[in-house]
């Protein structure tokens, strides 16, 4: 079974980091974005795979290819932005369409059980109860959470329950016909043509959608849900663990991620950061964060904060002589 991952977004709710660094590549608890999904798939047996690239598109490859050497990668180019469902069609001729796929959007970072969605019989689409479905593909289900109807982004949604971004497909050819139908016909939402439009399309046709609830799905979107998801992935991977290096007159507050080659002297780190390689901090306190490769932080206090490689950030000093019973705030 083969699995595509359209990862050609161009990440603008996360910009500036973005603007030289794919988000699926963004450091994320010890891995990248990317890193998650890749092992999460290959660890059950997925050994090929199709990314639709496009934006900064050639570090997605030279990423893949670099660290997974033993796996097998095919790559397409999507060079307009005309959403999932088109970028999934340019991949069909690298796909064996008598056999089942996998779909998995390269921002979904999931906890489900593979190799029983795998091993479905029907067509399964992951899903999640969410507290505001209008932003998101939606699933009305029966009572047994077979599907009745699919519906990108409806303004009056007659289900809670999310479409997560993974997908497995038994009627690949059909699911490929539905695409280029669509695409033939103009059939798009807001300037896009959806995968959920095609899915829906293959509903029509008589295919027999069942669903499965993911436990946790983690949001990389954007600022805020991405600071959030480092911190819940930190406390769930391996890379935490009881001893860190030590650092010179550094203090370690789990759970924290420190990729190897990094320099730190007179410092707080943690909870809930995220360092990359070859970074060095100086006389700074870092807590519930993610910091870049190669970066140089000096004399700073850092919180919620995103810190992309490369970056020099130096703060400011100080010299103060209070007296009694003053008070200053310098923030």
């Amino acid at each position: 079974m083969k699995a595509i991952i359209p990862v050609a977004g161009a990440g603008t709710k996360l910009r500036p980091h973005t603007y030289t660094q794919p988000k699926a590549l963004i450091p994320l608890a010890g891995k990248t974005i990317l890193s998650f999904i890749i092992d999460q798939l290959s660890a059950a047996g997925i050994r090929e795979f199709v990314f639709v690239i496009g934006y900064l598109g050639e570090k997605i490859k030279d990423f893949v290819e670099d660290k997974y050497p033993d796996l097998s990668f095919g790559f397409v180019e999507q060079k307009s932005r005309l959403g999932i469902g088109h970028a999934i069609s340019l991949t069909r001729p690298l796909i064996n369409e008598e056999q089942p796929l996998l779909i998995v959007l390269g921002d979904t970072i999931c906890d489900f059980d593979i190799e029983t969605v795998m091993g479905s019989p029907l067509s399964t689409l992951g899903v999640k109860k969410v507290e505001d479905p209008r932003s998101f593909g939606i699933a009305e289900l029966d009572d047994s959470g077979r599907v009745l109807a699919l519906v990108e982004k409806p303004m009056i949604p007659k289900s809670n329950m999310a479409l997560v971004g993974l997908y497995k497909i038994n009627e690949t050819k059909m699911m490929f016909d539905v695409m280029e139908e669509h695409i033939s016909k103009g059939v798009v939402e807001e300037n896009a043509y959806s995968l959920t439009d095609a899915l829906q399309g293959m509903v029509d046709k008589g295919v027999e959608f069942d669903t499965f609830k993911v436990q946790q799905w983690f949001d990389c979107g954007r600022k805020e849900t991405l600071l959030e998801t480092n911190a819940t992935l930190l406390k769930k991977v391996s890379a935490i663990h009881d001893q860190y290096p030590q650092f010179e007159n550094t203090i370690i507050v789990p759970p924290v991620s420190i990729t190897e080659g990094c320099v730190i002297t007179n410092s707080i780190i943690g909870p809930n950061v995220t360092i990359g390689e070859s970074t060095t901090i100086n006389s700074s306190i870092i807590r519930d964060s993610i910091i870049g490769s190669f970066a140089k932080l000096e004399e700073v206090v850092l919180y919620n904060s995103l810190i992309g490689s490369d970056a020099y950030v130096h703060g400011f000093r100080q010299s103060l002589n209070i007296g009694d019973n003053t008070e200053i705030d310098l923030g």
